[in-house]
């Protein structure tokens, strides 16, 4: 017969009930035989609740409880900082990382699946769903990492694009996946700038509207290996993002700037506007005068103030970020060869964010105007 379970309030009738019967002169076992009970339970009743009334018998019943929730809370908690400890130190942000987290716990700890996704926040069909590798998967990863270390300053997106443009049935997601998979470094976002606009309240940027509307150039300094300083002059469309002309020389005067203007004009047409800022090969007369003539207006940022200039300056970041910072030019030669062939490249290979992801000037379309 299963053991019958007694509450406070019986124990402690029985136990009044069995000392009214020892006080008429009988024994223990023929009191205990009395009252139900073997005389071990006896004992052990007058151990716990001996001198006990109904409401203290009651409160050490719930007192009894409370210990045991309190160590097995004590004990939960020990078993989730064990868990966490045994974890990675750092964030575990994919479900792969805390697959493999939680299958190292479980055996490191012998613990159960469900307790090791509790702790960890992983739900428990994401934990046993089979990760599906495709076949091409080893050679799209060694495709990224060739371009990741061909082009060292772009981040996935901008990867992304290549390989769709290459012929790669692939969205950013999967290729992020994969970046982040072989530890590859993403370039921090450059801060977004606010817009400009003037005390009464008008926006002083003239914003291009259609291709050769507006032009900007602008000089940039960089050095060779021998210490000599080199200048250049980048002249880009602003509407199309095409880079038009970069021009190196260790000096360059504004016949220079003529000159480079003269040959683009020939070959592109004649912009409607030049932005510049206030360098004196940009604001000398001969210039002004040339441009005048011609009927290119000439929009000259405020003194001081390059992001009125924001295209140009854009242009100059990207370069000197993916270009000047990373070569040592031995010659002026080099370089000239070097920030050539980045110019091609940006403008037939490298996607702009700007324009969807799409090189500004395509290779295939080059093809076709020169044939």
């Amino acid at each position: 017969m299963p053991r019958k379970a007694f509450t406070a309030e019986q124990i402690i009738n029985k136990l009044r009930e069995a000392e009214l019967i020892l006080n008429q002169g009988t024994t223990v076992p023929e009191a205990c035989r009395k009252i139900r009970v073997t005389d071990q339970t006896y004992y052990r009743w007058c151990k716990e609740y001996g001198g006990l009334n109904i409401d203290q018998a009651k409160r050490l019943k719930d007192l009894e409880k409370e210990n045991v929730q309190l160590k097995r809370l004590v004990a939960d908690l020990s078993l989730d900082k064990a868990i966490l400890k045994e974890a990675s130190p750092g964030k575990l942000l994919s479900p792969s990382q805390r697959r493999q987290v939680i299958a190292k716990v479980r055996i490191s700890l012998g613990i159960s699946e469900r307790r090791a996704c509790q702790v960890l926040g992983q739900a428990r069909s994401t934990q046993r769903r089979k990760e599906s590798i495709t076949d091409d998967e080893a050679k799209l990863t060694l495709r990224i990492i060739e371009l990741a270390s061909k082009y060292g300053r772009y981040g996935y997106r901008r990867i992304t694009a290549i390989l769709q443009i290459a012929g790669w049935r692939v969205n950013h997601k999967r290729v992020e996946r994969i970046w982040r998979k072989e530890g590859l470094k993403v370039p921090q976002k450059q801060p977004k700038r606010g817009r400009l606009w003037l005390n009464d309240g008008s926006c002083i940027r003239l914003r291009p509207e259609y291709k050769d509307h507006v032009w900007s150039y602008d000089f940039m300094v960089d050095r060779t290996a021998n210490g000599r300083a080199f200048k250049t002059l980048n002249i880009i469309d602003e509407y199309t993002r095409v880079c038009l002309k970069i021009k190196v020389n260790r000096k360059i005067k504004s016949q220079d700037v003529i000159d480079q203007l003269y040959d683009l004009f020939i070959f592109r047409g004649i912009p409607e506007y030049i932005r510049s800022d206030n360098g004196p090969e940009f604001t000398a007369k001969a210039v002004r005068k040339w441009l005048s003539r011609l009927g290119v207006k000439t929009l000259f940022i405020e003194p001081g103030s390059p992001w009125e200039n924001g295209y140009i300056e854009s242009f100059n970041g990207k370069l000197r970020d993916e270009l000047l910072d990373r070569e040592i030019f031995t010659t002026l030669e080099e370089a000239k060869v070097l920030i050539e062939q980045w110019r091609r490249e940006y403008n037939q290979v490298r996607p702009h964010s700007s324009l969807g992801y799409r090189p500004p000037a395509p290779e295939a379309v080059l093809t076709m105007m020169t044939s």
